[in-house]
């Protein structure tokens, strides 16, 4: 990081050795007051972006605190005050139950603004818990009795064996009990700690009351919400004085057919006797004027821009609904494959359905082009697209239904089973197979197995 003079410290060599010792580095003399003071703005805007991530610097940060302890009849009330600018932060009072020093733990917090403030503190009581000796009786422990060496071979276990039988063919358990003793153990005593919660008093010098800073909270709220009722008041104004050259300048433009002469100059005179009132009475006024007067003249504008728009949009609205006459009309006519599941009967609804839409349209189009441009539209766009979409809604199903699935093939009658044999009864022959003379036989007279497994090869 690199360190800058300003102003007449660059002069001071006394300072400048001190914050070379202090920082490391020899600080520079290579900016002047506005480009600091620009580039602390840039820095500080990137610390508080959440979108930048500027390293921190690795500074000592200490907070000088001074304790005050009393004493008096076990009463130990400790104010510690933290000096920061004219803020006092007051701990306490909170009473001990020992002679001891008291464990306080306080809950600071530095905002991004570099303001500390303290947020809580906690008194810490240790307490010791009554030591409790815990003994373990002896206990008996059954193990088996082992041979003191273990050999390895055939005749060790042997001899083993023999040795662990009696004379009347019994074997002994050799089991012998062992008592086991264990030492009595004495657990670490715990320390149990109690935490307090000490109030924490906030005193700013030279501030207000909280009555009084309510108060001004409320008057705030007053003056906000008056320069926003002026900004909205102005906001109106300036609208109406919009409308009334903008609607001056098209009455003379692209509206001047769709408006009939008497009008026209009527609409002309009102908007030069608002314009007038704007710059004279109408200066200052309250906002429920100026949207009155700005209704008052769309009154009367609105209609001929409403010609004009319509004007504008028929035509594009009408080559979306022959667009879907034709298209609807061109698949139900078509001998294409796809078509063919479909029933006559449908395909003539959707061809009616088509002509109609055609028809209605034909109609609404000659009416509206016997009409003059200033007159109110027959034929809106936006019957016209409706036209098309009930058009679709009707023809669309009809036209995307799906071919039915063919019928699948009848699978051939299966042949019935062949009877079993009648079993043969007493007195009579059993039937005998005769040997199939091609088959091969060992010596052992068993057929052979692997010419019986032989099939027939493909020619």
């Amino acid at each position: 990081m690199l360190w800058r003079l300003l102003g007449r410290v660059q002069g001071c060599q006394l300072s400048s050795r001190f914050l070379t010792e202090f920082f490391g580095k020899e600080p520079r003399r290579t900016m002047n007051a506005s480009e600091c003071v620009s580039k602390g703005c840039a820095l500080e805007c990137a610390i508080l972006s959440p979108t930048f991530k500027v390293k921190e610097f690795p500074g000592p940060r200490k907070l000088p605190f001074f304790n005050c302890i009393d004493m008096a009849s076990m009463l130990m009330s400790a104010n510690c005050r933290h000096q920061q600018r004219s803020v006092t932060y007051t701990i306490g009072p909170f009473q001990a139950t020992k002679g001891e020093r008291a464990k306080v733990k306080v809950k600071a917090r530095l905002n991004l603004h570099g303001i500390v403030s303290v947020e809580s503190a906690r008194w810490l009581i240790e307490e010791d818990e009554v030591d409790v000796p815990v003994t373990k009786e002896a206990t008996k422990m059954d193990t088996d009795k082992a041979p003191a060496d273990v050999a390895s071979g055939n005749e060790t276990d042997v001899n083993m064996q023999d040795a662990n039988v009696a004379e009347n063919g019994a074997t002994e358990t050799g089991d012998v009990p062992v008592q086991m003793e264990t030492d009595t153990k004495v657990e670490a005593p715990k320390k149990k700690v109690k935490k307090s919660n000490i109030p924490v008093s906030e005193v700013v010098y030279g501030a207000m009351l909280p009555a009084d800073v309510q108060k001004a909270v409320e008057k705030e709220f007053e003056m906000a919400l008056q320069d926003r009722v002026m900004e909205e008041t102005k906001d109106k104004k300036n609208a109406v004085e919009a409308y009334v050259y903008d609607m001056r300048n098209k009455l003379h433009d692209k509206l001047q057919e769709f408006v009939t002469d008497s009008d026209r100059e009527a609409l002309i005179g009102k908007l030069q006797e608002t314009e007038d009132w704007l710059y004279e009475d109408g200066e200052d006024e309250t906002k429920g004027v100026y949207v009155a007067k700005l209704d008052e003249l769309k009154k009367q504008g609105d209609p001929i821009e409403q010609r004009y728009k319509e004007h504008s949009e028929r035509g594009s609205a009408v080559e979306q609904l022959l667009g879907v006459i034709n298209a609807y009309r061109q698949a139900a006519a078509s001998g294409d494959s796809k078509y063919e599941h479909i029933d006559l009967n449908e395909k003539q609804k959707v061809l009616n359905d088509c002509s109609e839409a055609e028809n209605w349209l034909r109609e609404k189009t000659q009416q509206q082009e016997s009409l003059p441009k200033h007159a109110d539209p027959v034929l809106l766009s936006s019957d016209i697209r409706r036209k098309a979409e009930a058009l679709d809604r009707g023809c669309r199903p009809i036209m995307s239904k799906p071919k039915p699935a063919p019928p699948k093939a009848a699978s051939p009658p299966e042949a019935p089973p062949s009877p079993a044999p009648a079993p043969a009864q007493e007195g009579e022959p059993q039937a005998t197979t005769s040997p199939d003379p091609n088959t091969n036989v060992d010596s052992n007279g068993n057929p052979d197995e692997a010419a019986a497994m032989e099939t027939e090869k493909p020619e």
